[in-house]
């Protein structure tokens, strides 16, 4: 398996600092710390938040700091997510394609179902009143985050043991599910599928123009002359602009915007094969794809830090029913819910696990996916209104980084052996 440590390392630090930034901000001075995420940049302009008249009008949109790390620059992380889905479900040796893949795919489910039936159930036993209030956060602890989830799956498992291969498998394929969940249960406003033509419009035409039109004049032509122009004189710009059109055709769609890049990814120029999960080979293919996510990587580092700051300042006294239920979710549900379909693809599925892997690797593994943080507090901040009750979820997802302990403990209760590469 190729490395990662630097790529998820990087991110990793940048988000946890301004995670913690913010915990110690809010604390002290909450009137500021909320003055500083709601500044607002631009009053009335095209993006932004919308804010209505009495009888539903849209009446301007404000581009505040919040909207503008939450909803136009996370599009970026989330468009380097697709862009690994994308790879790992469609190029050669994809890490998603195949019977290799069938396991992890089945005990992802479980990592899904498990967590939205113990919060669910939780909150159903703790009363009507809060199974009202909580309810529509039902997908926070359906996240896995994948960078931290690997550096503990290193240290638990060591890189070179079959599990951690098999973490990422299951990270990557949460994501995935995770963005499908964000498009069809998270709408930013009510909807309007009218303009997601604009985003298919801007996908299409780019494919055709700058993707699959110049490699069709190149027919038979080992030189490539058109495509080699396109390439070098164009390089990335009719993509961005694509992008920028299909961002917009989102959020006024009602989708959620910071989803609104993904219809483009599929149209630029790949690699025929996938090397991995955020594998540094990627580094020496010479595809645009690859290129575009290789400039990104420090832009996005510097975004996670903002996304860090912008959602992770709350305050202690926020802690309620609400940051249990999540926790729940995740490290009571995660654990149980790949334990369960883990094992029943491996056995009575007879899919197998990768040569090395226990079944009770498998519960370990799920204590380590049980950290969401990244992802967790994104679905919090669209699950829920700001409040009290998006608070004490919020705080949920950053507690969340208690899995790690549980699952170094429960690696050392099972009897893992460490295999380094």
């Amino acid at each position: 398996m190729y490395r990662v440590w630097n790529f998820v390392t990087n991110y990793s630090l940048l988000l946890i600092f301004g995670a913690l930034i913010a915990l110690v901000w809010v604390n002290l001075d909450p009137e500021s710390y909320h003055h500083f995420v709601e500044f607002e940049l631009i009053h009335d302009f095209i993006v932004g938040h919308a804010h209505y008249s009495a009888d539903g009008h849209l009446e301007y949109r404000s581009l505040t700091l919040h909207y503008l790390v939450n909803d136009v620059l996370m599009a970026f992380f989330f468009a380097i997510a697709a862009k690994e889905v994308w790879e790992a479900v469609i190029l050669r040796n994809g890490s998603l394609r195949g019977k290799k893949a069938a396991t992890p795919l089945v005990a992802t489910l479980g990592g899904m179902v498990g967590p939205i039936s113990v919060y669910l159930g939780l909150a159903a036993f703790l009363g009507s009143d809060v199974y009202d209030a909580v309810a529509r956060g039902w997908a926070i602890p359906t996240a896995t985050d994948i960078a931290f989830s690997y550096l503990i799956g290193r240290i638990v498992f060591g890189a070179g043991h079959p599990a951690v291969r098999f973490l990422l498998l299951l990270a990557i394929a949460d994501d995935a599910a995770g963005l499908i969940i964000l498009a069809v249960f998270y709408p930013s406003a009510e909807l309007a599928p009218v303009w997601l033509l604009l985003s298919v419009g801007a996908a299409v035409g780019v494919f055709v123009l700058f993707n699959w039109l110049p490699r069709r004049l190149d027919a038979g032509d080992q030189l490539r002359p058109k495509s080699s122009w396109v390439r070098q004189k164009l390089s990335f710009w009719p993509y961005l602009i694509a992008a920028c059109l299909s961002w917009y055709g989102f959020q006024e769609s009602g989708l959620h915007p910071a989803l609104g890049l993904l219809p483009i990814v599929p149209a630029i120029p790949h690699a025929d094969r996938a090397f991995g999960i955020f594998s540094e080979a990627e580094q020496y293919l010479t595809d645009l794809l690859n290129h575009i996510e290789h400039m990104l990587k420090h832009p996005v580092e510097i975004i996670l830090f903002f996304f860090g700051l912008m959602n992770a300042g709350v305050e202690f006294s926020a802690i309620a029913a609400p940051t249990w239920l999540v926790l729940a979710g995740l490290l009571i549900g995660k654990p149980a819910g790949i334990l369960l379909l883990g094992w029943i693809a491996a056995g009575p599925m007879r899919l197998g696990l990768p040569a090395g892997m226990r079944i009770v690797d498998l519960f370990v593994i799920g204590c380590v996916a049980a950290i969401g943080f990244t992802v967790s507090l994104f679905i919090a901040s669209v699950a829920f209104d700001g409040g009290p009750v998006q608070d004490a979820a919020k705080m949920g997802a950053l507690f969340s980084f208690a899995a790690a302990i549980v699952a170094i403990v429960a690696g050392r209760a099972t009897g893992v052996v460490k295999q380094e590469a």
